[in-house]
């Protein structure tokens, strides 16, 4: 059955209990969409959904909302800029709650006044959800689809029912999350496939060595990438740990050259945490760069995230640190999985060594990184494992973002259904 005609029966089923209140927009017509991202890989998923629904809407798609470059690049009018609301942790977020607490009413008077055909939340819960449920108590009838699951399968699973208060669909990235939400009573969930895996063509395309020539690397030496994250938060905790790392590999008589990819608005703050290395790292800002170095690297030292899942498609062995706010580190005690590194999460194993808080020193890091710079059984172990994981982020066949589109397009120009 495709995703058209599952979509199709859901709706019927759903009719028969709860009639259509509100049908917005015919295929024909202009859609007025709101999107709400929260941080920069929040807006780099927007942009790839826009684009999918400017091919399938033919450009017939009105955009208003919250996201930055990406997005603003697709076409979306931004409330405010990104960076005004991407933080994450509890002792980061508090100094700027006011603002934030600010922008989440700005949002939610936006969408309501815009009277959307849909409002699609992006990631982010700490801010697109209160956005989420404050839209459904004003504006009930607009349907509301979440791209990227909270992470209930890992803690907190009684958010997964109260979404369903606010949430009308659940676009899932990891391939486990839809039979997650059906055994914890969450909203309906499909699976789209990760959209990292749209970019396996241009990862296999692309060449590496321009970048080894510009940055004048020894094709004789070993290259680290190091990646402390895409938050100041985590910059700020992962600069000077990933830094005696590497010293700790110098004396260990393994001297990589080593690249750190950063993005624009973190520049400043990694140069500054700089200061304090003795090896000094190339920095690298472009997309593709970011890339070249995965694939010149013979290992990689990554803050947990996404980036793990863009290495493991990459074929790059890795380790991963992690450090949070004393807050947040209480409440890791409450997490239910085996794994907080995605890749391990869709491998269905741990092969990918994690170092979180007080795990996360430079003796225990430069330890585990050895293992990768040399011919290991270790090493070896991981090649194999990262070979498995992209059939691993396959979606139902269609790209991903083209499967959340339809999904959005589907609710935009058939409405929610309500009790009579």
């Amino acid at each position: 059955m495709t995703l058209r005609e599952k979509l199709a029966r859901m709706g019927e089923e759903t009719a028969a209990a709860r009639p259509v209140r509100r049908v917005r927009a015919p295929s024909g017509e202009e859609l007025r969409l709101f999107l709400v991202a929260g941080e920069h890989s929040g807006d780099a998923l927007g942009a790839s959904l826009m684009a999918a629904l400017n091919r399938q809407r033919k450009g017939r798609v009105h955009y208003l909302g919250v996201g930055g470059e990406d997005m603003e690049r697709e076409g979306l009018a931004s409330q405010f800029p990104l960076s005004d609301v991407a933080v994450m942790g509890p002792l980061s977020i508090l100094p700027r709650l006011p603002r934030i607490i600010s922008r989440v009413h700005r949002t939610v008077d936006a969408a309501v006044a815009a009277e959307p055909d849909a409002v699609v939340i992006i990631d982010a819960p700490e801010f697109t959800h209160p956005i989420a449920k404050r839209i459904r108590r004003r504006a009930p009838l607009v349907p509301v689809i979440d791209y990227v699951s909270p992470s209930v399968w890992a803690w907190r699973p009684g958010r997964a029912r109260k979404m369903r208060r606010y949430v009308d669909h659940v676009l899932a990235l990891l391939p486990f999350e839809p039979a997650a939400h059906q055994r914890l009573g969450g909203p309906p969930c499909t699976y789209v496939g990760h959209p990292l895996i749209e970019r396996i063509s241009w990862l296999c395309d692309l060449d590496p060595w321009p970048l080894a020539q510009k940055l004048k690397l020894d094709r004789n030496r070993l290259v680290l990438v190091v990646l402390p994250g895409s938050r100041a938060s985590e910059v700020g905790r992962l600069m000077e740990p990933f830094g005696q790392t590497v010293e700790l590999l110098r004396a260990r008589g393994i001297v990589p050259q080593v690249i750190i990819p950063v993005v624009p608005h973190l520049r400043e703050l990694v140069e500054s945490q700089l200061r304090t290395w003795t090896t000094k790292p190339h920095l690298v800002d472009s997309e593709a760069d970011k890339f070249r170095a995965f694939k010149l690297a013979h290992a990689a030292l990554a803050a947990s995230g996404t980036v793990t899942l863009e290495l493991a498609l990459v074929g790059t062995p890795m380790i991963v640190a992690y450090r949070v706010d004393a807050v947040a580190a209480l409440m890791r005690f409450l997490l239910k999985v085996p794994s907080i590194v995605l890749a391990n999460l869709v491998l269905g194993e741990n092969a990918f060594p994690e170092f979180i808080q007080e795990d996360c020193t430079p003796e225990h890091l430069s330890a585990a990184l050895e293992l990768l710079l040399r011919d290991t059984p270790e090493r070896r172990a991981q090649v194999e494992a990262l070979s498995r994981i992209p059939a691993q982020m396959v979606g139902p066949g269609e790209a991903p973002s083209d499967v959340a589109a339809q999904v959005v397009l589907h609710y935009a120009e058939h409405g929610r259904q309500l009790r009579a």
